[in-house]
């Protein structure tokens, strides 16, 4: 017998102004369904870096744009889906970062899509006519 299945959506510009809102979104969700604190910090930080790139890479800091977040669970696993209209990522051309190398020169950024699969234990990036989804699993 499957359990319950819940899909909650937010939409919003793609600002940073935002964040807040959106990282509140998916931590109040993952809270309600019992997970950690420790879990939820995780799932936090890789939505908080899927929607920073979407910001700066999909749509070049314009604002106007608009950002939909969906997270969903059931017994198994949440997921957290975001969709954009920007300019699409091509997971084929990134090459994981050189971490002692990225330290030693003190650069910083760069390190979004490395982190979101480092703490999330599925992530997809899909291209639907005019969309971009990323949909990142964390198993329960």
């Amino acid at each position: 017998m499957a359990g319950t299945r819940q899909i909650h959506t937010l939409s919003v510009e793609a600002s940073t102004e935002h964040l807040a809102e959106v990282r509140d979104f998916v931590a109040d969700h993952a809270k309600n369904i019992g997970l950690n604190q420790k879990i939820i910090s995780e799932i936090r930080l890789a939505v908080d870096e899927a929607y920073t790139n979407i910001i700066k890479h999909a749509y070049d800091n314009n604002a106007t744009e608009k950002v939909s977040i969906e997270i969903g669970s059931d017994d198994d696993q949440l997921w957290i889906t975001l969709i954009d209209n920007g300019k699409s990522f091509d997971p084929d051309s990134y090459s994981e970062p050189d971490l002692m190398r990225r330290i030693k020169e003190k650069k910083r950024g760069g390190m979004g899509v490395y982190l979101i699969r480092k703490v999330m234990d599925q992530v997809q990036y899909n291209r639907k006519g005019k969309s971009n989804e990323i949909r990142m699993v964390k198993n329960l």
